[in-house]
């Protein structure tokens, strides 16, 4: 009917979320917008929390970030939606959320695989204000034809040099998901990052 809001099936809603990750993944950098009606307590956004249910389940343990740590009502909806347990080391975590980015800590507190098992490392889900602002960065690599410019806000002030890092690790190193309220965007560990002035 003409005015009344769509409310997509949980069942879709999750497809779309693990599509537009997926698509994020191969295209590094590239911001894929999608409709979610996930809703998580605060302080997480909605595509946040529709990445979490769609990627979650109890066999991945999830690492919490200080302002989700500490609050119940998250932890309590994260549990019953996912089934992931939460876990208090850092890298004893598949999955970490990230509420505030600018306390985020170092990627060497999580696991960062190994050269035998590059995949037993962590994925960042990283919650942001927006894209298209903050310090821009050129990137590059695998599932880029061409170098593409790309910026969130907030990140930690040292986020390329962490990227720099990163992609000496590799096969090793953290994959990120960085969310919006509406959209995810990903930086994989084999993407090449420098700074858009540079």
């Amino acid at each position: 009917m003409p005015g009344q809001a769509i409310r997509l099936d949980p069942a879709i809603a999750s497809q779309a979320a693990f599509r537009a990750v997926m698509d994020a993944m191969s295209h590094p950098g590239e911001v894929r917008t999608f409709a979610t009606t996930v809703r998580a307590p605060a302080p997480l956004n909605p595509a946040a929390a529709a990445v979490a249910c769609a990627l979650m389940d109890f066999e991945t343990p999830v690492w919490l970030d200080g302002p989700l740590a500490a609050a119940p009502e998250f932890v309590t909806w994260l549990r019953f939606e996912t089934g992931a347990p939460v876990v208090a080391a850092a890298d004893a975590a598949t999955f970490a959320v990230i509420a505030d980015p600018l306390a985020m800590p170092s990627f060497s507190a999580f696991a960062l695989g190994s050269h035998d098992y590059p995949d037993r490392s962590v994925t960042l889900l990283v919650q942001v204000e927006r894209f298209g602002e903050g310090e821009p960065m050129r990137l590059s690599g695998p599932g880029l034809a061409r170098p593409r410019g790309f910026s969130a806000t907030p990140l930690p002030a040292d986020f390329i040099a962490r990227l720099h890092v990163n992609r000496a690790l590799f096969p090793r190193g953290v994959d990120i998901i960085l969310a919006s309220d509406d959209a995810v965007a990903a930086l994989p560990r084999s993407v090449r990052v420098k700074r858009e002035s540079d």
